[in-house]
C-alpha cells in the first residue's frame, strides 16, 4: 500500500501538521460566533445610550432644530453646538454642523459647504490635531467636553479619528474612541476600515484590540481585500532584511487568522479544481462535517504536496512489531495496526508517526527489562 501514516489516535493539531488546515468559521451557529460579539453588542448599546443622554444634556430639544434652507436669510453664526456625519445620495460622507445663530432663528443643521472655514476650523482643529497625533488625553478631554461632537466625524478624505489612531497603533486611543461609540467598521473613500489601517501600518497591538472590541475582520476595501489580504500582500513585497517589519506583519496575520479561522483536522483531500491563485481543494473533515471546497492558501502546504504526490492517509492505532528490512541496508520497519484497515502492514520508519515509535520502543524496553 502506497501510504503515508501520520497520526496517533489522538492527534495534536498544528498548522504545520499534515492533518491540520484552517477552516473558515462562517457559520450561523451561536457556538461559532466570536467571543467578542456579545461584548461588542453590549458596548454598542451602552454607547448609544450614553450619546443620547449627552445630547439631551448638552443640545437644545430636537424639535427646535431646523434643516438649513438656502433661500432663507440667517443672521451671524454665534457658535457650533454639535456635529454629525451624514451620507449624500452618491454614498459620500460629509459633515453637518448644528449652528446657533445670533438672531432669533432656531439652531439649524447646516452642511459644511455653507459654513465659513474659519468657523469650522475653530470647532474641528483641536479634534483632528489630537487624532493625527494619537493624543489620548486631548481626545478624552474633547469627548468629555459634551459639545455635541460626532466621534465619527470625517475629514476631507472621509477618514475618522479611529482610522488615524489605528494606523498610528495607539491601543489606548482605539479603546477610548470605541468606548465613545466610534463605528469600528466604518470605511473611508478607499474602503479602508480601522483594521485595514492597523494591519497596513503593521500595528499588531491595535489589530488585537480592534478584533477584541468586535471589529469585523472580513470587511473588504475597494479592491476586494480584507485586512488579512492586505497584510499578506504587504508581507510578500517586504524585503527579508526588514526583520522587524516582517515579524510585525506575521504577528498581524496570526491575529487575524486566529479571528477568522479555526483549526480543523482533515481526513483527506478528495479533489482539486481551478488554476493559479484560484486553486481549491475538496476537503473531507475528520469530524464528519460536510465536504468543503477550500482555497489553497488556507491548506497546509505539506498536506497539498502529499495530495499532489498521490499519497493516501490512514490513522495508526499502535505498533505490533519491529524488524530490519532485508534490502536497502537493513532499514527499520514496523508492523502497524490501523484504525480503519483490517490487516496490519509492515511500513518503513519514515511512514510511521515518531511518537508511536517512541511509545513502542519504551514498552519494548520495559518488557525486555522484565524478562531479563
Amino acid at each position: 500500500m502506497d501510504a503515508l501514516f501520520l497520526n496517533s489516535p489522538v492527534p495534536t493539531l498544528k498548522l504545520s501538521s499534515k492533518l491540520a488546515i484552517f477552516r473558515p468559521t462562517i457559520s450561523v451557529s451561536a457556538s461559532k460566533l466570536p467571543i467578542s460579539s456579545s461584548f461588542s453588542a453590549s458596548a454598542t448599546l451602552q454607547n448609544q445610550q450614553r450619546q443620547q443622554e449627552d445630547e439631551k444634556r448638552v443640545l437644545p430639544a430636537v424639535q427646535e432644530f431646523e434643516d438649513y434652507n438656502q433661500d432663507e436669510a440667517y443672521g451671524e453664526v454665534n457658535k457650533i453646538l454639535g456635529s454629525r456625519k451624514t451620507s449624500l445620495p452618491n454614498g459620500a460622507q460629509v459633515m453637518e454642523y448644528l449652528i446657533e445663530w445670533k438672531d432669533d432663528h432656531a439652531p439649524t443643521w447646516v452642511p459644511s459647504e455653507f459654513i465659513a472655514k474659519d468657523v469650522i476650523a475653530e470647532f474641528e482643529t483641536s479634534w483632528w490635531t489630537a487624532a493625527k497625533k494619537a493624543d489620548e488625553a486631548a481626545l478624552k478631554s474633547l469627548i468629555e467636553a459634551g459639545d455635541g461632537r460626532d466621534v465619527d466625524a470625517v475629514d476631507e478624505d472621509g477618514r475618522t479619528a479611529l482610522l488615524f489612531v489605528s494606523g498610528l497603533g495607539s491601543e489606548d486611543c482605539v479603546k477610548l474612541l470605541a468606548g465613545a461609540g466610534a463605528d469600528l467598521d466604518y470605511q473611508d473613500k478607499n474602503g479602508f476600515t480601522a483594521l485595514h489601517m492597523a494591519a497596513g501600518y503593521v500595528k499588531p497591538g491595535a489589530v488585537k484590540v480592534l478584533v477584541g472590541l468586535g471589529a469585523h475582520p472580513e470587511v473588504e476595501d475597494d479592491r476586494g481585500r480584507t485586512p488579512l489580504d492586505l497584510a499578506r500582500e504587504i508581507l510578500k513585497v517586504t524585503p527579508r532584511l526588514q526583520f522587524a517589519r516582517r515579524l510585525g506583519l506575521e504577528s498581524v496575520i496570526n491575529i487575524l487568522e486566529g479571528e477568522i479561522f479555526e483549526y480543523a483536522e482533515v481526513q483527506e483531500i478528495l479533489e482539486r479544481r481551478g488554476k493559479g491563485d484560484k486553486v481549491e481543494y475538496l476537503v473531507k473533515w475528520r469530524d464528519g462535517e460536510d465536504n468543503e471546497w477550500v482555497r489553497a492558501g488556507l491548506v497546509a502546504e505539506d498536506l497539498i504536496k502529499d495530495f499532489e504526490a498521490g499519497l493516501e492517509y490512514a490513522v495508526a492505532e499502535c505498533i505490533l512489531d519491529r524488524r530490519e528490512s532485508a534490502d536497502e541496508g537493513g532499514k527499520k520497519e514496523f508492523l502497524v495496526k490501523w484504525t480503519d484497515i483490517d490487516e496490519p502492514t509492515w511500513e518503513p520508519e519514515e511512514n510511521v508517526d515518531p511518537l508511536l515509535i517512541q511509545a513502542y520502543e519504551k514498552i519494548d524496553q520495559n518488557v525486555n527489562g522484565m524478562s531479563s
